[in-house]
């Protein structure tokens, strides 16, 4: 007689793991065990891998000025504060354009002495003409500047730190590509109410940005990715400013500045916050001033960003 052997004998091994192995429903958390969501930790901004160094004016004497031999950590504009020469001054003694970097060791003229006459039809920047957002330098204010009054393109220009050998050149950008090489921006602040928008105004004065209405202490952020090249009040009129260089030669200024919260070689993201916003420099109540610049030359900034 043939025994008739046990069903699960005839099973395949696999369906006696699945029989096994009856899913069961997931454990809910006992009624007073609390939740916790681990919340993203906020990029701090990344500072600068150099330090800057106190410049002393401590140049050889030769026929009309001196003679600067130029030191790890100095920059441009720090070496024109400590003479109380204007950085562009210096730069074209020097045959320096806009993109040039100084070297460790590279001797520079600081020409000292009778200041060469304004070019017709731009005013000084202690002229008499003012745009908004700039007045004539205060006696706090020339102090500052080390004697002179500092302009936006002095702050940009000069304020790359010494490099060590040979720097590669920076990309010239054609002015004919100016628009094509402004990055994705976003609004610097909260709200869009224009205080003053870019261009003439009345009385021969310009306005080289656009003035956004906002409150004391209201966050600035970043129009865009980019590498901070300059926080201080020298600029006449701005206040506290912050300058960023963005990818293409696009700089983003931002002015009457209550508070920084970067410092001046920091990596930032478009919407990360730099700044608090305040009424510092010439400004009557909170605002930012903002700017959009290509070299020397000015953008309207309303053109570039969101409707």
């Amino acid at each position: 007689m043939r025994r008739l052997l046990p069903l699960a004998a005839l099973l395949p091994p696999t369906l006696w793991l699945a029989a096994c192995s009856t899913p069961q429903p997931p454990k809910r958390p006992a009624s007073n065990s609390r939740i916790v969501v681990q919340q993203p930790t906020p990029t701090a901004p990344s500072r600068p891998s150099w330090q800057p160094a106190p410049v002393k004016a401590d140049g050889v004497a030769v026929p009309g000025g001196r003679r600067h031999t130029v030191k790890r950590g100095e920059t441009g504009l720090a070496i024109a504060k400590a003479y109380g020469v204007p950085w562009g001054r210096i730069a074209t003694a020097n045959r320096l354009d806009r993109d040039s970097v100084i070297q460790v060791g590279q001797q520079l003229f600081i020409p000292i002495g009778a200041q060469p006459q304004q070019q017709a039809g731009r005013p000084a920047p202690n002229s008499s003409q003012t745009r908004p957002g700039q007045t004539r330098p205060s006696q706090a204010g020339t102090q500052s500047a080390g004697g002179f009054a500092l302009d936006v393109d002095d702050a940009i220009s000069g304020s790359a730190p010494a490099a060590e050998g040979n720097a590669p050149p920076r990309p010239q950008v054609p002015p004919t590509q100016a628009a094509a090489t402004v990055p994705q921006l976003s609004w610097p602040v909260d709200g869009r109410v224009l205080l003053s928008r870019y261009g003439p105004k009345a009385g021969g004065r310009y306005n080289d940005g656009i003035n956004i209405k906002t409150t004391k202490g209201a966050t600035v952020r970043s129009a865009a990715d980019g590498e901070v090249v300059y926080v201080g009040d020298a600029i006449a009129g701005f206040g506290l400013m912050i300058l960023i260089r963005h990818p293409g030669g696009t700089v983003s200024a931002y002015g009457h500045l209550e508070d920084a919260l970067v410092d001046r070689g920091a990596k930032v993201q478009r919407g990360q916050p730099i700044a608090r916003a305040g009424s510092s420099g010439s400004a009557s109540e909170p605002q930012l001033h903002f700017q959009l610049r290509q070299g020397r030359r000015t953008l309207d900034p309303v053109l570039y960003l969101p409707r």
